[in-house]
């Protein structure tokens, strides 16, 4: 190497060390008056022409700054790099920079500004440079070819709860940013800012290095690339991105469709980057400097699906003094809505939310607002997640009819869907909501005993249909409610925080008053429906023993036995993927809605061949949207997605968490009367005085709403409004519990 140096170059007894690179060797040389940096590759025709073109356009540079981008040493024979002895590689001699990297100083205002105005001068001296082997160049890192790239390699990241970040950026990529990319101003740019290519010296960045990466792209993601390994390892990513913004807006102008977009581009570089090291790590495990940058990427990646795009837009905005789009208030929304909508559809908080977007367990506003989302369980998997998303765009896309026509998802979603039930449950009818999967039910258990009657229990809630208020003590008796039909035979809550029996074989004590109830009507009952946790009642678990000395009665009488799974299946309990499961019984029916879909409107009701069998008497049952192959395939998604992912294993650990954190809080505030749940269906209850437990629904509804303000989603529930119900989406972490478990303390101290 010596002797090369010397032959070539002409350095003296230059001093010879390697250094860290991506794809390529690196050398810091040393000779007795500068330094130098060296860079090797094989010799194959595109890099020899990249090489040549990286020098044309370094040396256009220097014509703009000098000493601040490396300079191609020519050869002795004035060439602009040289081969070795056997030409199997290339050799490329550039002056070397002095200067501190990024990575390596701290970080102010003023460092960052100046980062920003030095993108915008090299932006500028580019503006106008055209060189074709550049513009003909299809890099892997060009930001504009991210849905190829991240296509490509997204399945070489291996922990599913990372993969499903890529996914989602992906999806949002496709929506928010693709059909904007003509409209881009486009340049040749540096595209590869990262903190370990950027120079300081006195508080200000100094120059730059490795254009191994440039091309020929849009404009802007010179400044997203910028940003995003700037703000790496920052509590405030959006906040230390402004000065950037503000500096480089100064120099070059940027347009406000370019900085509307920058929010997505981060996320597509980090995205980009991540994919491209898990890549690297198979292909190259000993290679160190590839994951220098990938936990600071994923840790970024992971706070910035927690920003709301609107907030970073508008904070974008403001840094570039574009206005900020107005928006409409909560009141005026509301108004506008009651013009259309009877205000009997009700909506959340005393201050209503104006939601624009949500993603897993966050959901964003109009405004800006995050908000963590420890109530909605109608997103079991997560908002918007991208499989689920895709899974019903692609067959949207390719077909979507009833199931009068055979087709192949339908088949195979069921023969899965079977496969989480027991063996005599083994029959499924497909509709689409959970209200009408209870109509099916009763009218199915009804036809197969020849009777009318309904057994139910207290505060229960089966659906909005005629037949599902008929048996919903909580609609029945509630406001508007007009009492129990004679068809109904209402059961005392088998509550053991505040019914009769309130000790260890209480489930038993409140079965034997139930059926003695039962007994003393005069007509047998058709059917006993219940929910294994009751959630209008209070997040309130039936007592252990209850439900098979029903089960065992009802049956007894020739009566079915009904689980309600709306809210309680597919692994939110935690141990049990379904809640019937908890309580050691089979029913005969099952009733699923809600999360089966993520939030698309499918339910389903599965029931014994028996059952199936008698209800086909020649009148055809048939359902226009359920079960069509847009709903198997989301159905679909969702199972997979539960498997992948492990959220009934995640429901189970952090629910346990929940649990124990709220049992702590409990034990310092005494309004606190019960906690109760599993998994992630968790509610705890306020009261007054633990000894008369006289509800606080006050409390409850202050804590509710002053958690909204702090952004925060639960409700209340129960028959006094006095619990705090939470069932988060299933990928809910023990970060989001300990942010809910801040809160509400905050919230009780400041009582």
């Amino acid at each position: 190497m010596e002797q090369f140096l010397t032959k070539n170059w002409n350095l003296k007894a230059p001093k010879i060390k390697q250094i860290e690179g991506y794809s390529n060797s690196n050398f810091k040389i040393e000779d007795s008056e500068k330094k130098y940096i060296l860079k090797m590759y094989p010799n194959e025709k595109h890099l020899a022409n990249w090489a040549e073109a990286e020098n044309r356009l370094l040396l256009w540079l220097n014509k703009k700054a000098e000493d601040t981008f490396p300079f191609p040493v020519l050869t002795k024979g004035a060439q602009t790099f040289s081969y070795d002895a056997k030409k199997r590689n290339i050799f490329r001699l550039l002056t070397w920079l002095d200067g501190d990297f990024w990575f390596e100083v701290k970080h102010t205002s003023k460092l960052v500004e100046s980062f920003g105005k030095f993108l915008a001068k090299l932006n500028l001296h580019l503006r106008n440079y055209q060189d074709y082997v550049i513009e003909a160049r299809h890099s892997e890192w060009d930001l504009q070819h991210f849905l190829e790239v991240v296509q490509q390699k997204r399945h070489f990241i291996l922990i599913p709860e990372n993969r499903k970040l890529v996914d989602y950026f992906l999806l949002q990529y496709r929506e928010n940013v693709l059909h904007e990319l003509h409209n881009m101003r486009k340049s040749v740019i540096h595209g590869d800012a990262n903190d370990r290519n950027v120079l300081v010296q006195n508080e200000a960045v100094s120059g730059i290095i490795d254009f191994g990466d440039m091309c020929y792209s849009q404009l802007i993601n010179e400044l997203a690339i910028g940003i995003t390994y700037a703000v790496m390892g920052k509590e405030n990513p959006v906040e230390w991105a402004l000065s950037i913004i503000t500096g480089y807006h100064e120099i070059f102008p940027l347009q406000e469709r370019e900085v509307d977009l920058l929010y997505w581009l981060i996320a597509a570089r980090l995205c980009m980057s991540v994919c491209h090291s898990a890549f690297e790590k198979i292909r190259q495990p000993e290679n160190k400097y590839i994951a220098i940058s990938e936990k600071p990427a994923w840790d970024l990646l992971h706070k910035w699906v927690k920003i709301n795009p609107v907030h970073a837009r508008n904070e974008f905005r403001k840094a570039a003094r574009f206005s900020i789009p107005a928006e409409k208030s909560e009141n005026e929304v509301k108004s506008e809505r009651l013009k259309s909508v009877s205000s009997i559809f009700s909506v959340s908080y005393k201050k209503p939310v104006y939601m624009e977007r949500a993603a897993f367990q966050y959901m964003f506003d109009k405004y800006g607002n995050s908000y963590l989302d420890a109530y909605n369980n109608i997103p079991h998997v997560g908002h918007s997640h991208p499989l689920v998303v895709e899974a019903g765009q692609k067959q949207m896309a390719r077909l979507n009819t009833n199931t009068r026509y055979l087709y192949d998802n339908l088949n195979e979603y069921t023969a899965n869907l079977l496969s989480c039930f027991p063996k005599p449950l083994n029959k499924v009818f497909l509709v689409n909501s959970g209200s009408a999967a209870t109509d099916l039910a009763l009218r199915m258990a009804r036809h197969f005993t020849g009777r009318k009657k309904v057994a139910v229990v207290e505060h229960g809630y089966h659906g909005n249909t005629q037949a599902g208020i008929e048996i919903s003590h909580y609609k029945f008796s509630g406001k508007g409610g007009q009492g129990a039909s004679e068809n109904v035979i209402c059961l005392p809550i088998p509550d053991v925080y505040r019914g009769e029996f309130r000790f260890e074989n209480a489930g038993v004590f409140f079965a034997k008053q139930a059926i003695q109830h039962i007994q003393n009507e005069k007509e047998k009952p058709a059917a006993f429906i219940a929910e294994p946790i009751v959630g209008c009642g209070g997040q309130v678990p039936l007592a252990k023993g209850y439900l098979k000395e029903i089960y065992t009665e009802i049956r007894t009488l020739g009566g079915i036995c009904i689980s309600d799974e709306v809210q309680t299946g597919f692994g939110r309990l935690g141990n049990y993927f379904w809640g019937f499961e908890m309580h050691g019984v089979v029913p005969d029916m099952v009733i699923l809605g809600k999360p089966m879909g993520n939030g698309h409107p499918m339910a389903a009701m599965i029931c014994t061949d028996e059952i199936a069998e008698a209800f086909n008497n020649g009148m055809e049952f048939f359902s226009s949207f359920g079960g069509n192959p847009v709903s198997c395939s989301i159905g679909q998604a969702v199972l997979d997605v539960l498997a992948e992912e492990h959220l009934q294993q995640n429901a189970k650990k952090v629910g346990d968490y929940y649990l124990q954190k709220l049992t702590e809080l409990q034990q310092k505030n005494e309004r606190i009367g019960d906690v109760r749940g599993s998994g992630l269906f968790i509610g705890f209850e306020f009261v007054k005085d633990r000894i008369t437990l006289e509800p606080d629904t006050e409390l409850a509804q202050k804590v509710k709403n002053e958690l909204r303000e702090k952004f925060v989603l639960v409700s209340t529930d129960g028959p006094f409004d006095n619990v705090i119900k939470s069932k988060p989406p299933l990928c809910f972490s023990k970060e989001n519990v300990d942010e809910v478990i801040l809160a509400v303390e905050r919230i009780l101290k400041e009582k």
